[in-house]
């Protein structure tokens, strides 16, 4: 088995062992999210995306696709889910909203356990994994050497993406879904990459002075498990970077995810007020700011909190710093 091979493999193995538990309960789509599925699929959607932009690009794509559906509905199980708990430990916040939110929940449910049937990955034989795995086996899987040369070429091609993506914005962000939440998606699988290859990817410990480095490297940070790289198996070949370098894109994933979050916080609230008070959005989002905590201003203020923070983290070159030379 090549390596590529076997790095889907290893996560494929885990989530076949989830599926075949979830097609055992009563609501599948609620074991899946209850036993860290969304993960499995994150890293088999991340592991198709990248090498997609190395080989076989379209097999790969609907490979990834596959993958991206019930990453995509566990995501949205997981935002209703999350904002309801969160807002049931909120005494100020009417229990109409939490209501709305926990219903929202369990419409994404009912829809992941019809896409679970629909696209075959339970209850059918034979399920979705065995179909990909078969794709995967007919791939052009190239030499480890020449792969992780392919993944360095990936990685760098990623970089000028984002920061290009950064130059389109104008450094300004006016909207949290489409800006926000975007770039930093794309420095997260910057991230998820490196967990993804299982060893293929390591983190190098230059001694690099940088003073601009420093006021990143917070406890939370430098210690998260996030941050330590998988073994490397019988790989004596990897793709090196920096370790302080990766320390500050986890950081400025972490700081841009608190704000996306603040923000989406209100538009959970402002969606469900709509739905349960039958006002306007400018209403609705008046209210949701109130209820928040917050000013007029206050999404504004995440906006420009974000563009500050990525001003000062691409203003340092940071990802270009990324990889070892």
């Amino acid at each position: 088995m090549t390596k590529g091979l076997g790095r889907f493999e290893f996560y494929l193995i885990q989530l076949d062992d989830l599926l075949l538990k979830a097609s055992r309960t009563d609501n599948p789509a609620l074991f899946l999210y209850q036993n860290d599925g969304r993960t499995k699929v994150f890293m088999l959607e991340g592991l198709a995306k990248l090498y997609a932009g190395m080989h076989n690009e379209k097999k790969f794509l609907k490979i990834k696709e596959r993958f991206k559906q019930i990453e995509d509905l566990i995501g949205s199980v997981d935002y209703y889910d999350n904002f309801a708990k969160d807002f049931l430990a909120d005494a100020e916040m009417p229990s109409t909203i939490r209501i709305f939110l926990e219903g929202k929940r369990d419409e994404k449910l009912a829809e992941l356990n019809a896409s679970l049937l629909k696209r075959k990955w339970i209850n059918h034989d034979p399920p979705r994994t065995k179909k990909i795995r078969s794709k995967l086996k007919s791939m052009d899987w190239v030499n480890t050497e020449k792969e992780i040369g392919l993944i360095k070429k990936f990685y760098e091609k990623s970089i000028t993406g984002i920061n290009d993506f950064y130059e389109e914005i104008g450094h300004a962000f006016t909207n949290l879904e489409e800006q926000v939440h975007e770039i930093r998606r794309k420095l997260r699988w910057l991230s998820i990459y490196a967990q993804a290859l299982q060893g293929a990817i390591q983190l190098k410990d230059s001694k690099l002075k940088d003073e601009a480095v420093e006021k990143y490297l917070i406890p939370d940070i430098v210690n998260s498990p996030f941050n330590k790289m998988p073994l490397q198996v019988n790989n004596p070949t990897s793709l090196q970077l920096e370790k302080n370098y990766f320390l500050v894109l986890s950081n400025i994933i972490a700081a841009l995810g608190s704000l996306k979050d603040r923000g989406l916080r209100v538009h959970a609230a402002q969606e469900a007020i709509i739905a349960t008070q039958f006002v306007s959005e400018e209403i609705a989002l008046q209210r949701a700011l109130e209820l928040n905590k917050m000013s007029a201003d206050g999404l504004k203020d995440i906006l420009q909190k974000a563009k500050e923070i990525c001003d000062a983290f691409f203003d340092e070159n940071n990802l270009e710093k990324l990889i070892a030379s």
